[in-house]
């Protein structure tokens, strides 16, 4: 599934709180868009609203409907502005993101935009395929959670947690510890290989943390599945709300609102638990491809995202948006849904740096191949 890690920082303080043919863009407006790094150097909302329902078209790639209510969004941003959506490869990752920019460059079906976790953006910023764009609402951001020249910025993200289906684990798991007992043989997995998918990497990283590894030493999380896998419980396949509501896989570590809204629509018995023993949060982030082939569409969803309504859509689909505590502190959050949130945990978190991360992506590709032969 749509597999990304995402950004770590300031997630305590918000807890507390297709690629079908578009129509592409080769004039002189669209080059002026594609270059455009604010909504006022692009001259204004209206100029901006305008070019963008000239071009007609958006392509998003590896948004599934029912992911953080990517479905919603979409919808009401084609009511709003008219725009079409192609919404390419919805079960992809954020390598196939990578991917698809690098592979379609320069023809009208290409990404526009992209959602993806830190450690794949930061690679396609190194590779030099991101647009700097900074949203109206950029200061909202907090500073540890963008790219300073804004090719890439968090925007809603929660917490490892262990889902499982009451009806078929009668004995409750509370701690990744406890998934090695013998009793859950043949009924755990997790997003997908975690050198492709960022839920799957954000599962190891929460099992190095209750491993006695940390965010500069992911080893231990490596090492953890390999075991797991050795004890018969480790399934390898990619969990989802489809082997979950099968019994393949009653057991799913995933991202606590994926859970929630993904998989609990199907598994009436679905049971939610944050590991006691490995505690990691993390976003996932914006960005837009330098190549993108509707230039102004790309910038123009992005203001939506990052828009009142945007981020209190991603609050009802339990997720956690960036801009949590401002919605809070001005009084434009969606109450109810942010009352739904489920509790998050007491005390503080951290959170690896870029560097650490990098290091950690590199650590799990080398070694993953060992914990399946």
């Amino acid at each position: 599934m749509h597999g990304r890690q995402a950004i770590a920082v300031a997630v305590a303080a918000v807890a507390s709180l297709t690629l079908a043919a578009g129509c592409g863009n080769s004039s002189s407006a669209g080059s002026s868009a594609s270059k455009a790094t604010s909504v006022a150097a692009f001259g204004g909302m209206n100029a901006l609203v305008a070019a963008a329902k000239k071009e007609g078209v958006l392509n998003v790639i590896t948004l599934p409907a029912d992911w953080a209510n990517y479905g919603t969004i979409m919808k009401d941003f084609t009511a709003k502005y008219g725009i079409k959506i192609n919404d390419a490869n919805p079960d992809g990752s954020s390598q196939d993101e990578i991917n698809a920019m690098q592979q379609l460059k320069g023809q009208s079906r290409a990404p526009d935009v992209l959602d993806m976790g830190t450690a794949f953006a930061a690679k396609a910023d190194a590779d030099g395929l991101l647009a700097p764009y900074k949203v109206a609402s950029w200061s909202d951001i907090p500073a540890s959670s963008k790219a300073a020249d804004g090719t890439y910025y968090a925007d809603y993200g929660g917490y490892v947690a262990i889902g499982y289906n009451s009806a078929k684990v009668k004995t409750p798991p509370t701690s990744l510890a406890d998934l090695l007992n013998p009793i859950y043989k043949n009924e755990i997995a997790i997003n997908g290989n975690p050198t492709q998918t960022g839920a799957g990497f954000a599962a190891v990283y929460a099992a190095a943390l209750a491993n006695g590894g940390s965010f500069g030493n992911i080893a231990p999380g490596v090492a953890y599945f390999k075991k797991l896998h050795e004890a018969g419980n480790f399934v390898p396949v990619t969990g989802s709300a489809a082997t979950m509501e099968s019994g393949q896989t009653p057991i799913l570590i995933y991202w606590d609102y994926l859970l929630a809204s993904e998989v609990g629509p199907g598994v009436p018995g679905l049971k939610i638990v944050i590991p006691s023993d490995g505690r990691y949060a993390a976003y996932y982030d914006q960005a837009i491809s330098k190549t993108a082939p509707d230039p102004a569409a790309a910038r123009l969803w992005e203001e939506y995202l990052y828009s009142t309504v945007g981020q209190n859509l991603w609050l009802a689909g339990k997720a956690r948006p960036i801009e949590l505590p401002t919605l809070v502190s001005d009084g434009t959050v969606d109450k109810p849904a942010y009352a739904a949130l489920p509790a998050a945990p007491a005390g503080g978190l951290s959170f690896p740096t870029d560097a650490q991360q990098s290091a950690a992506e590199t650590i799990v590709s080398q070694q993953w191949p060992s914990v399946i032969g």
